[in-house]
């Protein structure tokens, strides 16, 4: 809960701040215009990712008057909410859960629809992943039954992802003998120190803090499989089978077998077109600069990046970015 509020504090402020800004505008000189990129936590790559693009769309600012910020924050679900508050201008965000938000279904039911939501870029796949410590006993995901599962924080996809899986496997958090919600930055400590079993992680590899795992006790990578998981493939399109390369980390020779979603960034009908344009060109006209900010961008492919994350039409300037440019 203080990370929640934490984050809603530093939002809060950059909006603040931006206020301030367009009020100075009309006055004399233009200022810039001040964006704010929903990301996720610390050790995470939605973080690293953000950083990223702010980056890029900061050193092109002299031209096109734009500044940007990536702020932690509490992952997907966070993120879409304070995008619907108009708290951020854009987000990046589980390609599941932006499904959700947009036609009001699942954790989003009781706040109904959010239509002015409007895709961007998709990005970089993300394998819904289990880390467990060498001596759980842990070899495959029943076998979390009666462990100490750190679940990730309320407002994070993963949490929210984890307990669609759960609900069709007739499990609850209380199959765990714990559900903690630690944050991502603290998991692979805990885990090693002994006080943790298991941690689920929705993230794009290779990743930080699975790596510190690894390497510092040994933690191995869980298969994710079973009819759970192909039911969950069967009725939902935003989800895929999604194969965690071997040797990614210490200890973990072999391709370890799950499902995942695409991590998608999106903005809604309010962003303005020179944003999005800015956005878009600062990212696409130095792709290969963009691929080297994460080895989880890599493999993305102009193709990829634009074709549509389930279901979720495009902002009508980037529709207009990319036929301009013939990317679609």
């Amino acid at each position: 809960m203080k990370t929640r509020a934490l984050c809603w504090l530093v939002l809060a402020t950059l909006l603040s701040t931006g206020l301030s800004g367009g009020l100075g505008a009309a006055t004399a000189v233009a200022e810039p215009a001040f964006i704010t990129i929903g990301t996720g936590s610390p050790s995470g790559v939605y973080q690293a990712v953000g950083q990223a693009i702010c980056g890029m769309v900061n050193a092109r600012s002299a031209a096109q008057d734009i500044r940007c910020t990536a702020p932690v924050t509490g992952g997907s679900v966070f993120n879409l909410e304070a995008l619907g508050r108009g708290m951020l201008d854009l987000a990046i965000v589980q390609s599941d859960w932006l499904y959700h938000a947009y036609r009001g279904s699942a954790l989003f039911a009781a706040r109904g629809a959010d239509p002015t939501l409007r895709a961007l870029i998709q990005l970089h796949a993300e394998p819904f992943t289990v880390v467990a410590h060498p001596r759980s006993g842990i070899r495959r995901f029943d076998d979390l039954a009666g462990k100490r599962v750190n679940v990730g924080n309320p407002g994070s996809g993963q949490r929210g992802t984890l307990e669609v899986l759960l609900t069709g496997m007739g499990w609850n958090l209380g199959t765990f003998a714990a559900a903690l919600d630690l944050e991502a930055a603290d998991q692979a400590s805990v885990l090693c120190s002994g006080f943790l079993d298991a941690f689920v992680y929705m993230v794009g590899h290779p990743n930080d803090s699975i790596r510190e795992a690894a390497s510092g006790c040994g933690a191995r990578l869980v298969p994710v499989s079973g009819p759970a998981v192909d039911a969950l493939l069967a009725s939902h399109p935003y989800y895929r089978p999604v194969v965690i390369p071997g040797g990614l980390y210490y200890g973990n020779p072999d391709d370890t077998p799950s499902f995942g979603v695409s991590a998608v960034l999106v903005a809604s009908t309010r962003a303005g077109a020179q944003t999005v344009a800015g956005v878009l060109g600062a990212v696409f006209e130095e792709i290969d600069r963009f691929r080297d900010q994460h080895p989880a961008l890599a493999r993305l492919t102009i193709a990829d990046m634009v074709s549509d994350p389930g279901g979720i039409p495009l902002h009508e300037a980037a529709q207009t970015y990319y036929h301009e440019h013939g990317q679609r």
